[in-house]
């Protein structure tokens, strides 16, 4: 192994934004004790929409205004702000200052954020309505940068003074995965020291209404939004939109031990693929084997045996997917059903978050490994008929348990794949 390949990264800073709770404190405290961020959203119900709940962050206007101007404001959309209160919090928890309008450039740190659908509140309400009315010369001149899918990782690089690379990924719901482990691609081949990386996504009718539209967001609990999120429920009839944002400082473990920095957790594994649309693969489902193939990658890359994973934050939406998911799991770190690790779904308290999900979901992650617990999930007390087998598996409420290596994957549209593993920082 060559030495640049050989470079261990470590994750120094975490930030959060969702649906229920902002800040690592009220997030892990939400994860542990089981707190549902789903809600009443009474728009979509105007909008004839048949799901009529969803995983909004709350008071975002009273935080937005801990952390920006006005002025600021104007050419901000809710997947900007999620994405830069994120990034500013996960920033500082890695022990940095804020920097000064005048600053030196960081040539060291940049940020892979990715985002699956971006800025559809502005197009929505904004960019196409003006359009249409002949009003294009009253949009203002800061509608590209709310509209184009990279405003969240540009805005961040502003805020910071990022100067490494800077960009935004977009590959359905493994974007913040998949914007994790690129991250660590590039601190690993040496191009940088510090990367912020996740995912965001805005709060908006036109971001869901798709989804809606392909009957796969669950209708059946509009009065009870706190049941409504049910991966691997016999009941579960489909996903909850969600959104917010979650970011992750990776750094190069040199570069953390020479400023003495609190780590959290190691990432020693990663892999992306795609399953080519092809052995039951299609734009919207899995092909198994690219599954399987991507999860032992990152084994592969750890350097470790399915049977040495102790905990699984599954993709897990709430659909038809839920039980080929888990069997996935199962096939591919090579146990009995019986001896699958621990596995739960972060989506049954805060819904799909779509670009935003795997970002979410890995701070939940690295919260477990770094405090030792798995946190239930909520709403399968009804286990679905095909996981009887993994019934001790499945997680319903907080274990309190050495979590040494836990595994993270997300599964998205385009039959795309991405898993990490985390690991105890020694």
């Amino acid at each position: 192994m060559s030495e640049i390949n050989s470079r261990r990264v470590v994750i120094t800073g975490l930030g959060i934004v969702a649906p229920n709770g902002h800040g690592v404190e009220e997030y892990e405290q939400a994860l542990k004790n089981g707190v549902s961020g789903i809600s009443h959203q009474s728009k979509l119900g105007d909008l004839k929409f048949g799901c009529h709940v969803a995983g909004v962050p709350k008071n975002i206007e009273a935080i937005q205004e801990q952390y920006f101007t006005q002025e600021q404001l104007m050419s901000m959309n809710s997947n900007i702000i999620y994405a830069s209160i994120a990034a500013i919090d996960a920033f500082k928890d890695a022990g940095f200052e804020l920097p000064a309008e005048d600053s030196d450039v960081d040539w060291d740190m940049g940020a892979i954020i990715g985002t699956g659908i971006g800025g559809m509140d502005t197009t929505g309400e904004k960019l196409i309505p003006m359009t249409n009315a002949g009003r294009v010369r009253r949009m203002g001149s800061t509608i590209v940068e709310q509209v184009m899918g990279s405003g969240v990782s540009a805005k961040v690089a502003g805020l910071l003074a990022l100067g490494n690379q800077v960009t935004t990924n977009s590959s359905a719901c493994s974007t913040g995965t998949e914007a994790i482990a690129d991250a660590v691609y590039r601190i690993k081949a040496g191009l940088a020291e510090r990367m912020l990386a996740g995912g965001a996504e805005g709060s908006s009718e036109y971001i869901w209404a798709g989804f809606d539209a392909m009957r796969v967001l669950n209708k059946n609990f509009n009065d009870n939004p706190e049941e409504a999120s049910r991966p691997m429920s016999a009941s579960a009839a489909g996903f909850i939109p969600g959104s917010g944002a979650g970011i992750l400082m990776l750094e190069s473990l040199e570069s953390a031990q020479a400023r003495g920095a609190r780590i959290y957790a190691e990432i020693i594994g990663q892999s992306i693929n795609c399953g080519g649309h092809r052995q039951g693969g299609s734009m919207t489902a899995p092909n198994p084997n690219s599954v399987q193939r991507c999860i032992r990658s990152a084994l592969e890359t750890a350097g470790i045996a399915g049977h040495q994973v102790n905990a699984i934050n599954g993709h897990l939406t709430a659909t038809f997917a839920d039980p080929h998911e888990v069997r996935n799991w199962q096939k591919a770190l090579g146990v009995d059903p019986e001896n699958l690790p621990y596995i739960n779904s972060t989506k049954s308290m805060i819904g799909h978050g779509l670009g935003a999900a795997g970002g979410m979901e890995a701070v939940a992650c690295v919260l477990e490994v770094y405090k030792d617990f798995v946190h239930g999930s909520l709403n399968c007390e009804d286990l679905h008929e095909e996981l009887k087998p993994f019934e001790k598996s499945v997680v319903r409420k907080t274990i309190h348990t050495t979590v040494d290596i836990l595994a993270k994957a997300s599964f998205g549209f385009g039959d795309v794949n991405a898993c990490l593993i985390f690991k105890k920082w020694q």
